[in-house]
């Protein structure tokens, strides 16, 4: 039997290779700038086509390279920022696996310029598919130009699952923004199809954030700064008013590095408890300074994920930084002894001076002396005699129906819930149970703003009123896209929306999806879009808040402009639009909506996959007992 085990090519080892390093357009950008800034350039411009399809172009004015550098970069593991394994554990630059650039021209067509200072004359290169066509010496600037074009083109499978361009486009803003926001120092431009996005100039790094985020985060920011044995904390918190439900601004760096990491998130957002919502998020931009042998960056070849050797420790710190610098600047409520309001609590003291007049100092003063009758078991005389009567409060569950407060009812109409003939039930394939027909048994009780109850021959159901009427209306808008059937409202007051590039490109992905769907916008200038009508039909609904959440789903999913999109859209609107938790509702209306839901062909999960109702049966409520 012959041999079966083969050295594969190097071709096809950096295909490979490119399989996790290079996954889109913004990773080529990410490694080619990372390694600029490592050349020591203080000036790099970018220049794509096509969201990078069809040409990206790096051009920086760091120190070069020779001819021999330039050919030998492109081999695998070749670099010039480590040499024995231990320097793996002292790294003080971005690149160092040496894998980057051959990855890059595994899948791509690649041509290099580059001289260094001393060089009279530099080199050009040509590479296409890991195979170097041709290298020759040729004048240039000082510094390094990449060429990319046609990437993945030699992988139709890869180039295949790339995003639309606009998609595409705003990870490339996003990966432009990590990388000029930790090198803010360095001047930046980016070109996309002859538009010049940004043109940054060097700056501090407040001023950085500002020219990339506006300049409405000038008096929202609160300036950090700590050091430790240990760590170096520098940069900036947002005021707790300033916290965002989208579009959080949310930035890590080590070692002028950006990295992701939910431990030290965790330790931001438990520094704003009871500051902001549990649904809110705090803006930061934080830079880690620590020493290169207490972290490890080789985990993943994109080399975000970061692994710290004191990681309890600096959670505390920043936990404690963070808590700091916000009652440092009186973002935190004060405690105020000395309320209108407080009791005087007298306590004995020998110093004269610390006396108030009219106010005798006894040390056998107890404060809690009046709560003691507490602790002897006479609570019954603290209890309202509304409340001593307890047969009173179980009369209301001798009825078959309960009827919430009018105060607390929203009318079927808010619902979008038709009020339909009650004479209608679930169906028996739906809870493999029987129901008998023409039985009018069925028994919805509202629970807690949350839950409805309801009744089965043999057990219970208990319905997510929130999830469900997700289902009912996401149902309700695919059915009228599919039937063109949406009308659009105007707005008596439009909305500007000011948006980031990244999102304004995925913005014009979607602007027709969101037209589809009742939205009525328009592009005003820049960034800024208009919205001046919205879906008919539909109340309470946040209309900045859905858009953002549209553009993240959108972004995330990398969906194309198709019935997918619609779907993404569709779901976003019925979120936002839907029952929220906490809102009481009559039983005739829980009826009508549990009815609504039964009545669709698949209602026990959301479109996202969530549960809407569970279901206990007979010989499970008799295991409670």
């Amino acid at each position: 039997m012959s041999d079966i085990i083969k050295l594969l090519p190097d071709s096809v080892a950096n295909q490979i290779a490119a399989g996790e390093v290079i996954q889109r357009p913004s990773s080529v950008i990410k490694e080619l700038v990372e390694n600029s800034i490592d050349a020591g350039a203080d000036d790099i411009k970018i220049i794509l086509k096509d969201a990078g399809r069809t040409l990206i172009q790096v051009i920086d004015n760091g120190k070069g390279m020779s001819a021999t550098d330039a050919r030998l970069a492109f081999e695998r593991h070749s670099t010039s920022k480590i040499t024995t394994a231990e320097d793996l554990f002292s790294l003080n630059t971005m690149g160092f696996r040496g894998e980057a650039l051959a990855s890059i021209a595994a899948i791509s067509q690649l041509e290099l310029r580059t001289a260094r200072k001393e060089d009279s004359i530099g080199t050009k290169i040509l590479i296409s598919g890991s195979i170097c066509e041709k290298q020759e010496p040729e004048m240039c600037p000082v510094g390094a130009n990449f060429i990319i074009k046609n990437l993945f083109y030699n992988v139709p499978a890869r180039r295949k699952f790339l995003k639309s361009n606009q998609v595409e486009l705003s990870n490339i803003i996003k990966e432009f923004e990590k990388l000029t926001l930790v090198n803010h120092n360095v001047n930046f431009t980016l070109v996309h199809n002859d538009n010049t996005i940004y043109k940054l100039l060097g700056s501090s790094f407040k001023q950085r954030i500002i020219d990339l985020f506006g300049r409405s985060l000038d008096m929202q920011l609160i300036p950090l700064n700590l050091e430790t044995s240990m760590v170096k904390i520098n940069g900036f918190v947002s005021k707790p008013e300033n916290a965002r439900k989208r579009n959080s601004l949310q930035y890590f760096f080590v070692n002028g590095r950006y990295m992701r990491h939910p431990y030290f998130h965790k330790a931001v957002t438990t520094s704003y408890e009871e500051l902001i919502a549990n649904d809110m998020q705090p803006n930061y931009f934080l830079n880690f300074t620590v020493a290169p042998e207490s972290i490890d960056v080789n985990i993943h070849p994109t080399k975000t994920e970061i692994k710290f050797e004191n990681e309890a420790p600096i959670w505390q710190i920043i936990l404690a930084a963070i808590k700091e610098t916000l009652g440092k600047f009186s973002v935190v409520p004060s405690i105020d002894f000395d309320t209108e309001d407080a009791p005087e609590i007298p306590a004995f003291t020998t110093e004269s001076s610390y006396k108030k007049p009219g106010i005798e100092y006894d040390p056998a003063y107890n404060p809690f002396e009046t709560s003691k009758s507490l602790s002897k078991g006479n609570y019954r005389s603290q209890i309202p005699d509304s409340l001593k009567n307890w047969e009173i409060l179980s009369e209301g569950f001798t009825k078959s129906k309960i009827c919430a407060s009018d105060e607390n009812e929203i009318s079927n109409e808010l619902l979008g819930i038709e009020d339909k003939n009650k004479n209608n039930y679930i169906s028996s394939s739906i809870f493999d149970e029987s129901i008998e027909d023409g039985k009018n048994s069925m028994v919805c009780i509202p629970l807690s703003g949350k839950y409805i109850i309801s009744t089965l021959n043999n057990g219970l159901i208990i319905i997510d009123q929130h999830r469900a009427h997700v289902k009912i209306l996401y149902e309700r808008y695919i059915k009228q896209i599919q039937q063109d059937d949406i009308v659009s409202q105007g707005i008596v007051f439009p909305i500007i929306l000011h948006l980031t590039p990244a999102q304004s490109a995925v913005m014009e992905e979607i602007d027709e999806g969101l037209n589809k769907l009742g939205f009525n916008l328009s592009h005003l200038s820049g960034n800024d879009w208009t919205v001046n009508g919205m879906p008919a039909g539909v109340e309470n609904l946040d209309i900045e808040d859905t858009i953002l959440q549209v553009i993240e789903d959108v972004n995330d999913g990398g969906k194309e402009l198709s019935e997918k999109i619609f779907e993404t859209i569709a779901l976003s609107v019925a979120k936002n639009s839907a029952l929220s938790y906490g809102k009481n509702m009559s039983n005739s209306e829980a009826e009508a909506l549990v009815e609504d839901l039964m009545s669709l062909p698949e209602p026990k999960y959301t479109p996202d996959g969530k549960k809407v109702f569970n279901k206990l049966n007979l010989e499970q409520i008799n295991k409670m007992f």
